[in-house]
């Protein structure tokens, strides 16, 4: 490392650590310093925030004295802001290599371009957030959200162990020393004070930064920080309030706001857990009405075997084997009737955890539960997919879901009276997702309706048909409790419904 005494040149390029350089420009009496910096690393350097017009002329000389243009290929822009960027599509030119390209976040892209920028960007939020030249040298990024910019991030040199801070631990100086001293922080305080957004948002940038190994922070602004200031810095730098904070009456009413949302947001899951319990009990209503229907015949063999066996028993012909027979046909009617049972308990009973379960299974339970109803109404039901298909979620609030979708299109073919009335389930994998479509033939539903269809108490049926809740109900299941998508869309003769869930590895 190099000695950290004051420079007394800076019109030449500093070193402020192996391989990296200081190539800004001082501003006498400007309390508002912008600094490059430069990595020397062969034809794969790297330029770090290059400024705007007003400092080119004098970084442009100061990159000249370590190295050619031309051995420059990525140019670090850690936010958007005319300072860093504007003098970017001039350095193009100079540089003028086809495999330049522009490091930042994707969020940064689309303001950043408006400079007239036309290399290739390297978006670090897309390539794991870390950059390896071919020449083996390694930079590691860390997002600072709105600190002060949405895609803010920070760029840390392992092998140096130099953090280039972009905004944070940037200062206002009347008079500036290149190397921060002992009463850094209170240069440093009005800068933040104005452009972080808030305590809370800057502390989170802070504790990241504050698990790093530091020998070095190089901000864009102010001075550069040794290692000896940095633990302190930052202790300094959490109690400070800054952005909404400054203002104590904004900061009541903020915290009051956030009070009020809190509540808010409570009184709206009290109500969507009331209303998840009424469509509960409507489903419910539906599902005794198909225990009984499927009962009734095992109930009937039961009374015709008692009565057969009571009136042979009682004119003393009943043999053994035939008692013995009839018996044999009661239980199994019997266990008929308590797998019934078991099946629509084993519905109800939410789940504890999410699992791993497959997708087939979950269908195929679905429609046992509706069997007796499609078939009454005479629809064909087809299945089409890969039974290895697995997702990860709550396979009893999905199998609700699912005959949800299953109902809702047997009562649209009904209320239709289609001729040879179908509902096709399809699902397969489309990358990390599971797809299930549920699709009909009842000719699709009205265009004005579509953008409603998931609204709370919504309903096209008349009001002794339906609560509403049905959908809403199913759409807040597959979104929030498993993270996944509902959809609807008019496809072909009708509607379909398609349920997105993650993928999910299947068990061994």
């Amino acid at each position: 490392m190099p000695r950290f005494e004051e420079p007394r040149d800076y019109t030449r390029a500093v070193p402020v650590a192996e391989g990296v350089y200081w190539v800004g420009m001082y501003l006498p009496g400007d309390p508002f310093q912008c600094h490059a910096y430069f990595i020397e690393n062969g034809d794969d350097s790297i330029l770090i925030d290059p400024g705007s017009m007003l400092e080119f002329d004098a970084i442009v000389a100061k990159v000249r004295t370590l190295t050619s243009f031309d051995r420059i290929r990525y140019i670090i822009l850690h936010h958007q802001d005319p300072d860093l960027c504007a003098s970017v599509p001039a350095l193009e030119s100079l540089i003028g290599r086809d495999d330049l390209q522009i490091v930042t976040h994707s969020r940064m892209v689309p303001l950043v371009k408006h400079y007239g920028i036309r290399s290739r960007y390297y978006e670090i939020d897309r390539e794991e957030l870390s950059l390896t030249t071919p020449t083996g040298l390694r930079l590691e990024f860390l997002t600072t959200p709105y600190c002060h910019s949405p895609g803010a991030f920070v760029t840390y040199h392992p092998d140096t162990r130099v953090l280039f801070s972009s905004d944070i631990f940037g200062g206002i100086e009347e008079s500036w020393e290149f190397y921060a001293g002992t009463d850094y922080f209170e240069k440093a305080r009005r800068f933040h004070a104005e452009y972080m957004p808030s305590k809370d948002i800057f502390n989170y940038a802070l504790k990241k930064i504050e698990a790093l190994d530091l020998e070095l922070i190089a901000p864009q602004h102010g001075s550069i920080i040794r290692k000896a200031f940095i633990p302190g810095l930052i202790d300094q730098m959490k109690r400070l309030d800054c952005g909404l904070y400054i203002e104590e009456k904004y900061n009541r009413e903020l915290l009051d706001t956030i009070e009020a949302l809190r509540h808010k947001d409570e009184t709206i899951k009290e109500r969507e857990r009331m209303l998840l319990q009424r469509s509960k009990m409507a489903d419910m209503g539906e599902m005794i009405g198909n225990i009984a229907h499927q009962w009734r015949q095992p109930l009937a063999i039961i009374g015709t075997l008692i009565a057969i066996v009571r009136e042979k028993s009682a004119y003393g012909v009943l043999e053994p084997h035939e008692l013995e027979g009839k018996l044999e046909k009661m239980e199994q009617s019997v266990a008929f009737m308590s797998n019934t049972i078991e099946d629509f308990m084993n519905f109800f009973r939410p789940g504890k955890e999410k699992q791993d379960f497959s997708v087939r299974k979950a269908i195929t339970k679905a429609l046992e539960v509706l069997f007796t109803k499609l078939e009454r109404e005479g629809i064909d039901v087809s299945v089409e997919g890969d039974h290895n298909l697995v997702v990860h979620g709550y396979i009893n609030e999905y199998i609700q879901v699912v005959l949800s979708l299953l109902s809702n299109a047997a009562e649209a073919l009904r209320e239709r009276h289609v001729a040879a009335p179908a509902i096709a389930l399809k699902f397969y994998r489309r990358g990390g997702t599971v797809l299930l479509e549920v699709s009909d033939n009842a000719g699709g539903i009205e265009e004005a309706h579509l953008g409603r269809i998931f609204d709370p108490y919504f309903t096209t049926k008349h009001k002794a048909m339906g609560t509403g809740l049905g959908l809403y109900i199913a759409k807040m299941i597959v979104e929030q409790s498993m993270e996944g998508t509902l959809s609807v869309a008019n496809t072909g003769a009708g509607a379909t419904f398609t349920i997105g869930v993650a993928h999910a590895a299947p068990q061994a």
